[in-house]
């Protein structure tokens, strides 16, 4: 699909019919996030797949937000494998997680993969129902799946304010 198709198209799922992703295109999904650009090149981040019926209860158990998706991918990033900035407090961690998340978001939908990216997550609850390293931190987990009959975007999916209000020129 044409990039531009694929920003315009996509939208935030929230009602899926439970059908699994298949294995080919979730790898092609999953190469998408491995190729994601982070700082210094450090890859801090891991990608939790959760398939089973376990993994898929636990997800119900620390977010509201799973909508019957088949597939969920756990992003997170390791803390004490970050690069932190000059003269700053900040690091790469959440936002290397984040690039990588959202480079899985737009190939799901470059796939047919209808998607909703959740961070709606009782994290330390997750941690534990994961039973997750202690040096790993939460930046979200991204529903993966196919959207029930009727199903679309919000009336208001493609209301956008103009770049002249978003953006400015110094």
């Amino acid at each position: 699909m044409e990039f531009t198709k694929v920003v315009e198209e996509r939208f935030s799922c929230k009602s899926y019919d439970g059908r699994k992703v298949d294995r080919a295109t979730l790898e092609k999904i999953l190469e998408a996030g491995r190729l994601a650009p982070t700082a210094k090149n450090q890859q801090e981040y891991h990608i939790y797949v959760l398939e089973s019926d376990e993994a898929l209860a636990k997800v119900d158990l620390v977010s509201p937000c799973r909508y019957n998706a088949g597939v969920c991918l756990l992003v997170t990033y390791d803390k004490n494998n970050v690069y932190t900035y000059p003269g700053s407090t900040n690091n790469s961690g959440a936002e290397d997680a984040t690039i990588v998340a959202t480079h899985l978001m737009l190939a799901a939908t470059n796939e047919g993969v209808d998607n909703c990216w959740l961070n709606c997550i009782d994290i330390a609850r997750a941690h534990e129902e994961f039973n997750l390293p202690t040096n790993e931190e939460i930046v979200m987990i991204l529903d993966l799946g196919y959207r029930s009959e009727g199903t679309g975007p919000l009336a208001n999916h493609a209301s956008r304010k103009p770049l002249t209000e978003k953006v400015t020129y110094m």
